[in-house]
């Protein structure tokens, strides 16, 4: 099975993607965007991160749920365990700035600042370990896990270095078709232009007794100060009650999608 991959060989998403389907091909994209252009042409499947139990979501991905015709079909969670990696002939007092995902350097943000450290966006956490290899900098790090430290044989100046332990990514498979059932649904609606189109959407979940577990907003591109709202709650697509729930929610909402019901992922 072929699977797209956010990030370079030795990233999280690839450590997710090797847990969850054991001899996988790895397709590696650079982009968040491209592993969903890659699913049904270069790859049977594409796993990306969805929200960081420290920094929060990542909303590159919620930007391309909307666009595709892809399905979630599973939710995979995964400890994140960070480390300072450099070349190996550095030494921690010669670091000067550190190199990864934005992700990655708000979930390291004390142990950053705690060290003095320059912090420098990268496309990638893996992607920075290879670019410090490629390029030999002695005086400069990446954040990124144990396996890429070994896989590009570097060297590692710190290990758990997030600012708290229990540092946790969501991650979603998705796909062109849906799976068959799920615990857990999620959904994206734009209320309509009206006083209280809000309160009254998130109405049809209440009145059939839905447990929603999230919602998150995102702005619609090219209609300043409107928006698009990202709803996960309990229950398939196929129950009675939640199709009766996205049935007012259709009547209620200006446009109604849903993303997929898929098995929801224990930590």
């Amino acid at each position: 099975m072929k699977i797209a991959i956010y990030g370079e060989a030795g990233s999280y998403t690839e450590q997710a993607a090797y847990n969850a389907f054991a001899g996988m091909v790895p397709v590696h994209c650079k982009y968040i965007s491209e592993v969903f252009k890659a699913v049904g042409k270069r790859a049977d499947l594409g796993i990306v991160p969805i929200e960081n139990s420290i920094e929060g979501v990542v909303t590159a991905t919620y930007d391309n749920l909307i666009g595709l015709r892809l399905n979630i079909m599973q939710e995979i969670t995964m400890r994140i365990d960070h480390c300072l990696i450099s070349n190996p002939g550095t030494k921690l007092p010669e670091v000067k700035r550190v190199y990864s995902h934005p992700q990655a350097l708000g979930q390291c943000r004390e142990y950053l600042e705690r060290h003095g450290l320059g912090s420098i966006p990268y496309y990638d956490t893996a992607g920075s370990v290879m670019m410090l290899k490629e390029t030999g900098m002695p005086d400069a790090a990446a954040i990124a896990s144990p396996y890429a430290a070994r896989l590009y044989h570097m060297k590692i100046l710190a290990r758990s270095i997030s600012t708290n332990k229990k540092n946790y990514t969501r991650f979603l498979v998705v796909s062109k078709t849906a799976a068959a059932r799920g615990e857990k649904t999620s959904v994206v609606f734009a209320a309509r232009p009206i006083a209280g189109a809000l309160f009254n959407a998130l109405g049809a979940f209440a009145s059939n007794g839905i447990d929603l577990t999230f919602i998150q907003s995102r702005p619609v591109v090219g209609h300043p100060w409107s928006y698009n709202f990202y709803v996960d709650f309990k229950g398939d697509k196929g129950d009675p009650k939640v199709v009766m729930a996205l049935s007012e929610l259709r009547k209620r909402a200006k446009f109604v999608k849903v993303l997929g019901s898929y098995k929801k992922s224990e930590v």
